[in-house]
């Protein structure tokens, strides 16, 4: 095992690191739970449409939680544990990746907000004027 690996899995044992590792679970707790919600409820529906929203926004930093949980479980030499977190991890991108659903705070205001961070990001980068350039004018 690498140095890197072994300070990890040491970390992990600490209480620090014991307490980063069970929000992690938390986090893909909840977004399963959700996703179950998403499944059983009525189409269009305003529990569908949170239960979607809290997927959505859960399911990546779940995929990590799950991921980093399994490197460190393999570092460790815990097959058992490496075998269903692997299996989480699956289904986990599967459920993202398949199931496109049409209701979801991301659909509508998540493209906004998309688009207004592009325009603030975007502004600062227009390049100078020749003219202003000449001057030693700085760039509007």
């Amino acid at each position: 095992m690498s140095s890197g690996l072994a300070s990890a899995v040491q970390f992990a044992g600490s209480l620090p690191g014991s307490i980063l590792l069970l929000l992690g679970q938390a986090v893909v707790v909840v977004c399963a739970c959700s996703d179950m919600v998403r499944l059983l409820s009525v189409p269009r529906s305003h529990r569908r449409y949170l239960a979607n929203t809290v997927f959505r926004s859960l399911v990546v930093p779940a995929i990590l939680a799950t991921a980093v949980r399994a490197l460190l479980d393999a570092a460790s030499g815990v097959w058992p544990n490496v075998t269903a977190g692997m299996f989480v991890l699956v289904v986990l991108i599967y459920r993202w990746r398949t199931d496109t659903d049409e209701d979801s705070w991301w659909k509508g205001k998540g493209k906004a907000l998309g688009r207004w961070f592009s325009r603030r990001a975007a502004f600062g980068l227009r390049p100078a004027s020749a003219a202003a350039m000449q001057a030693g004018l700085p760039p509007r």
